[in-house]
């Protein structure tokens, strides 16, 4: 049992608080963590930068396991990630500043600096993307079994880089009550719900969808279309994140560009989706039995 006092109208009176109500509260609401970095003598790592580069690896570790298993060469796939990761990050930052240039038009020095936040996904999908192409075909790699490889490791290094956002306290959504409501801190709250202790955790909610997104392309695209032919697992992968991404996008609560009244994260999500979804059309019309097949490079040991 707790004790606390209670004053009205000038007299003091003792309210009494049951252990199961203390817990209750607990348990009501997720906690932010109450730092986003770790001490190391005088080395100080942040834990948004450390989510990023966990993800990347993980990313590497399944992509070229994946590839290895469909008959390739994992060496290319390491080769690839020591181009396409950097370049990922790049794209990332540049998407970031260009659709929230209103942050950074007075304060460049901003720009690179990466462990405050701030990273887009459709840059780093992008860059990441060219910059892959060109350095597995450069290796004479087969780049379509390569990005389904992907496919599977890009969407888990987004759900690890997400928790990232939970040690900045960042991302979060709008004000709820749903016993799952992430507590964030006062000085980390939008203007305009200052009193709002408890937020949707979108980045969460966005991490579940992508470890989803992995799952269904791993174990369910190979059973429901096993004459899909290779390359087409990326678009799947790439539809089945848009889709997510458009209903968490409008849970979202942070300063965002707007354009026609939407995020304009919206509107990429909602034309990516699209085109994904018809290049997914494509590869169910045109399968054919070896869609499968194994890869066939021959690549120096």
């Amino acid at each position: 049992m707790f004790w606390g006092n209670h004053t009205d109208t000038g007299e003091r009176s003792h309210v009494v608080i049951s252990s199961a109500e203390v817990n209750t509260v607990i348990i009501a609401a997720l906690p932010s963590p109450s730092t986003n970095s770790i001490q190391i003598g005088a080395l100080e790592l942040r834990a948004y930068g450390l989510m990023i580069a966990l993800g990347a690896l993980l990313a590497v570790w399944i992509s070229s396991r994946r590839y290895e298993a469909a008959g390739g060469d994992p060496a290319i796939v390491h080769r690839m990630a020591t181009w396409a990761i950097p370049a990922g990050i790049v794209g990332a930052r540049l998407y970031h500043v260009a659709t929230d240039f209103n942050r950074f038009q007075d304060n460049w020095l901003e720009i690179p600096q990466l462990w405050k936040g701030g990273l887009g996904i459709w840059g780093a999908i992008a860059g990441g993307a060219l910059v892959a192409w060109w350095t597995v075909h450069r290796d004479g790699g087969d780049v379509a079994a390569v990005f389904d490889a992907t496919a599977v490791g890009i969407p888990v290094a987004q759900a690890v880089g997400r928790l990232g956002n939970w040690f900045n306290q960042e991302l979060f959504g709008q004000p709820t009550n749903v016993p799952w409501g992430l507590e964030i801190q006062p000085n980390k709250r939008p203007m305009g719900h200052i009193d709002s202790q408890t937020f949707h955790p979108t980045f969460l909610y966005e991490a579940l969808w992508n470890l989803g997104v992995a799952a269904f392309v791993a174990f369910a695209v190979p059973r429901l279309f096993p004459r899909l032919k290779k390359g087409y697992s990326w678009a799947i992968y790439v539809a089945g994140y848009t889709s997510g991404r458009l209903w968490i996008e409008l849970l979202r609560i942070d300063d965002a560009t707007k354009l026609f009244g939407a995020r304009i994260n919206v509107w990429t999500s909602l034309i990516v989706f699209v085109a994904a979804v018809l290049v997914v059309i494509k590869g169910l019309r045109n399968n054919h039995p070896d869609g499968h097949r194994k890869t066939t490079e021959s690549v120096p040991h």
